[in-house]
């Protein structure tokens, strides 16, 4: 076997951490639950699991590459370094005051989320660089030497510096870091025209603040990872997918931690792609459901949909505007507060609500039998049948009915007068169109049909709630493949090295001039394959060019995407003529008369995808074999019914599993509904589609 063809994808979830080792042709896999205090032995734990189940030892490994959300959690918990912010005098309360709008445009109590960083952590230097890239007030150095006095007497262990338009001109962000390094050689400093060199200062400061919060945190967490990883004789490479759906270097991901911020969702979406990509599906739902969040993607011609700009940390249950807006490249998708560990409860109008809060995996639901005495969505699952309570996570997990009956009573049915069955389906019902709803509104905010889509699920929830979730959407299609539960981990060993790097330089098209456009793309190409080098030396590497454009007085742009022939020989007809076609698309016309606007030039540099082999999918002619029966809840009827349990281990090519059944594995269970059969494709996909 070769060395290089072990490789081991590692995901930290809010309440499990999936690992996967992939051999050759074959994948072995396991969930165990994360260890809070110290992430990365959960990782070890769960390596141990999958080498010994592919009998080779973890010196073997010739490759890992990890995704978490320690980078997330650290935001949303305030849990980061103690850091410090220079900026432009006149602008030290850019983060807190925030662009102004309101996401609760009619709630006069409205309170805007805190900033990250109080007031008295933030610094002002003198100092000004125009719109231009122009230097209208030169920066002092012993101006900066006497900061950096200030915050050595602090014990700041981390500095952001953000100052105003240096995204253009970055000279003096790099003298305040040079002059920081030399006086204070043990703190981390993070120049925003490095991490988000974009225009919108509210969003580059808050991004430049994100990654100096999370530095030092996430330095010494991937330390203690590639430490304990050499201590168990592990001498490969290691890498971090990041949120662009991309890999990069482990000095990368120190450098630009946010760039983690959404990593693991990001491996879901290109695993999604990838099953796309076999089946020769142009439109996909994208529906990744764990233990803590439940996540959302589109992906058109086997491709996820992308954008420079997504909020983290949202305080009103996930709402659109109540969080931080980090500007980095990241793939688009909707993240609400539901997953297998998300905990309900009744508010004051008597109405069940089930997340954001979630138990986690200390206590974690009250099945666990870890401590957890609130009722979470695993309880409501386990007491409408669903899951199995002596085969959890593969039998890892022993749970315990009696108290999800017992929490489910105490929280909800008590209150409402409901029996424990009533209240179990109440708590399914709501949370599955929690998530059917952020669908429905992800797909008209892109002016998307969701009745042409195919639904893709994955990760350890998603299959016992996607069939319901078809039902609410009207989708026909549902695809689990195999290794669902740790889906995110498989698409880790899928995606190729790349890095997007974006660049703001305002320019009209009446003004276009193609020789400083081509000497600006040519730059960022450089840049990007520079990163991607210090992945793989040798591969071939493929660029992505994108503009971000708009007309003349208006607030957003929209991306453009441009051949590298249309970049490096840039014309003012071609790219207006782009423009006009992505526009009319979007919103049906185009506007006469306005001149045209671009705002942010994008350079992505990546190795060619893995090949696809295409599956002949089979209609399912023979009939599974079940190893046995269970009673499960019937959403549509409101009634149990007798559902066949097939062991998906069992399935052979071309089987048809007739609704409703439990299709059962050891990272997931799949509820086909009894509206819908299940089909195990050739390449051991669950195909599920409406009877008939």
């Amino acid at each position: 076997m070769n060395r290089r063809a072990i490789r081991l994808g590692a995901d930290i979830g809010g309440t499990f951490t999936d690992v996967v080792l992939e051999k050759g042709d074959d994948i072995f896999s396991t969930k165990v639950l994360t260890t809070y205090a110290a992430p990365e032995n959960a990782i070890i734990d769960g390596m141990h699991q999958v080498c010994a189940r592919a009998g080779i030892t973890p010196g073997e490994i010739g490759q890992i590459i990890h995704g978490t959300t320690l980078a997330t959690n650290a935001l949303i918990e305030r849990r980061g370094a103690r850091t410090a912010l220079i900026t432009t005098q006149g602008f030290r309360d850019v983060i807190e005051m925030r662009t102004e709008s309101r996401f609760e445009q009619y709630d006069l109590n409205l309170t805007l989320p805190e900033p990250l960083l109080p007031r008295q952590s933030r610094f002002t230097v003198n100092e000004r660089v125009n719109a231009r890239g122009e230097v209208m007030v030169p920066l002092d150095r012993a101006e900066v030497e006497a900061l950096a006095a200030r915050i050595e007497m602090a014990g700041f262990e981390s500095v952001a510096v953000g100052l105003i338009h240096s995204y253009l001109n970055p000279a003096h962000e790099q003298m305040v870091r040079e002059v920081l390094t030399e006086r204070l050689p043990h703190v981390s400093v993070s120049i925003s025209s490095e991490v988000s060199p974009q225009m919108r200062e509210y969003e580059r400061f808050n991004t430049v603040v994100a990654n100096a919060y999370i530095k030092p945190l996430m330095a010494s967490y991937l330390g203690r990872l590639e430490e304990g990883l050499r201590g168990e004789g592990v001498n490969c490479l290691v890498f971090l997918m990041h949120s662009g759906g991309g890999i990069i270097s482990l000095q990368n991901a120190a450098d630009f931690p946010v760039r983690l911020v959404e990593s693991g969702p990001a491996g879901g979406a290109v695993f999604a792609a990838h099953i796309a990509a076999r089946y020769g599906i142009d439109k996909v739902l994208s529906f990744d459901m764990g233990g803590t969040t439940a996540k959302i993607c589109l992906i058109k011609n086997q491709t996820p949909k992308t954008s420079r700009v997504f909020e983290v940390a949202r305080t009103y249950r996930f709402k659109k505007g109540s969080g931080m807006p980090i500007s980095i490249p990241v793939i688009d998708m909707v993240e609400i507060g539901a997953g297998g560990g998300s905990l309900a409860h009744v508010d004051d109008m008597r109405q069940i609500r089930v997340g954001p809060e979630s138990a986690g995996s200390e206590p974690g639901p009250a099945c666990y039998g870890r401590g957890g005495t609130r009722p979470a969505v695993t309880d409501a699952d386990l007491v409408l049948g669903k899951l199995d309570p002596d085969n959890f996570a593969g039998g890892a997990i022993k749970l315990h009915p009696d108290q999800s009956q017992t929490a489910l009573t105490a929280h909800v049915g008590d209150t409402l007068s409901m029996d424990t069955i009533e209240a179990a389906f109440g708590v399914a019902e709501v949370v599955d169109e929690n998530m059917a709803n952020a669908a429905r509104v992800h797909a008209v905010e892109n002016g998307e049909d969701l009745s042409e889509y195919t639904m893709i699920a994955f990760g350890g929830a998603a299959p016992l709630h996607a069939g319901r979730l078809c039902e609410k959407l009207g989708v026909d299609r549902l695809i689990v493949p195999p290794g669902a539960g740790v889906g995110s981990a498989i698409g880790f060993l899928r995606a190729p090295y790349s890095f997007e790097a974006n660049r703001s330089v305002y320019m009209k098209l009446s003004d276009f001039d193609p020789a400083r456009i081509k000497a600006l793309l040519t730059e960022l190409k450089s840049e990007v394959t520079g990163f991607v080098r210090t992945c793989d030396e040798t591969s071939e590497i493929l660029s992505e060019f994108k503009v971000y454009m708009r007309y003349a007085g208006q607030g957003w742009e929209i991306p453009i995407a441009l051949t590298e022939e249309q970049a490096i020989n840039p014309d003012a007809a071609t790219f207006l003529a782009r423009f006009e076609e992505d526009y009319a698309k979007l919103f049906g016309r185009t506007v006469a008369g306005l001149d045209v606007e671009i705002t942010v030039w994008s350079v992505n540099a990546t190795t060619p995808p893995e090949a696809v082999a295409p599956v002949a999918a089979s209609a399912g002619e023979s009939t599974a074999v079940a190893q046995g029966q269970r009673r499960v809840f019937d959403a549509v009827s409101g009634a149990f019914v007798e559902a066949q349990v097939i062991d998906r281990v069992t399935l052979q090519t071309g089987q048809r599993a007739n609704g409703p059944a439990a299709v059962t594995e050891a990272e997931t269970t799949i509820i086909v509904p009894a509206s819908r059969d299940a089909i195990c494709q050739p390449d051991g996909c669950i195909d599920v589609v409406i009877k008939g």
